[in-house]
């Protein structure tokens, strides 16, 4: 085993400018392991915690219910109510996606849940929103437009229960 370096306080500002470049290029392991390094320093920040869930989420399709796990994790943590109910909303939203990818039988249909659950956690997140803060709406917006689009996306079938009369 490695024994891992500690970063300093100082550098803290820059690892997480760093860690937003690795989440651009697509290389969301290096973000979410400089987010890890910041948290080992200040256990709350903030925008650590919020980019962490972000790089965690951003990997979903190599770790489906490990990485919804890790991601609610952090959810706690964050002071602020309209950002744990928005970031329950973003968790949901791209597991959905990371579902619907994987085209597995049945696909369709647990993406339409996981949906509906990130449009209920944005409405949670409008009514606490700050004033001009309209984030949930637009990702609210996004996800009725693609479940409007793809008629795979629907909900499972409800069926009918017929007692055995044996």
């Amino acid at each position: 085993m490695h024994s891992l370096k500690s970063i300093t306080a100082a550098g803290i500002p820059t690892a997480l400018q760093k860690a937003e470049r690795y989440r651009l290029l697509n290389d969301a392991t290096a973000a979410e392991s400089i987010c890890r390094d910041v948290l080992e320093i200040e256990p709350e920040h903030q925008a650590a915690l919020i980019m962490l869930l972000l790089s965690i989420t951003d990997q979903l399709g190599d770790r489906m219910a490990e990485g919804v796990r890790q991601a609610r994790d952090v959810l706690p943590r964050l002071r602020d109510d309209y950002k744990r109910a928005y970031y329950a909303g973003i968790i949901c939203e791209r597991r959905a996606k990371a579902q619907y990818r994987q085209g597995a039988p049945g696909a369709g249909e647990m993406a339409y849940d996981w949906y509906r659950q990130a449009m209920e956690w944005y409405e949670k997140a409008e009514a606490l929103r700050p004033a001009g803060n309209d984030e949930a709406i637009l990702r609210w917006n996004t996800c009725a437009r693609a479940l409007n689009a793809n008629p795979d996306l629907r909900p499972s079938p409800v069926e009918a229960y017929e007692p055995s009369l044996e």
